[in-house]
């Protein structure tokens, strides 16, 4: 007698149709394009989530030099001086502190001038 694996198959077809709810035209629709558009998307989120970081990095570090330009420094002359500072603080935490907590921003200039 012949396994036709029907069950499985079925569910296997219902997860990925479910997933796709709300995609365009027969990618919502059809079994075999709804895998493809399913796989694509996912690639595309992974890789997106990479982009992602590599924005907020550049709108941190546009941030931080907005924030050195008020006070006559630039990123690149500040960055060397922190280091040397041994001033262990994130791009993100600095640009946090230069538009949102200016004493405490100030703070860190003082250090990193001495």
């Amino acid at each position: 007698m012949r396994v036709k694996g029907g069950f499985k198959s079925h569910r296997r077809h219902k997860k990925i149709l479910q997933a796709v709810k709300g995609y365009r035209l027969t990618r919502s629709k059809l079994y075999r394009v709804a895998k493809q558009a399913y796989l694509h998307a996912g690639s595309y989120a992974f890789a997106g989530r990479r982009l992602r970081r590599r924005d907020m990095r550049r709108l941190w570090i546009q941030r931080l030099n907005a924030a050195l330009r008020q006070h006559g420094l630039t990123y690149s002359r500040f960055i060397p001086m922190l280091t040397k500072a041994g001033v262990t603080l994130n791009r993100k935490s600095l640009a946090q502190l230069g538009t949102h907590d200016s004493e405490t921003f100030n703070k860190v200039l003082e250090v990193v001038n001495k």
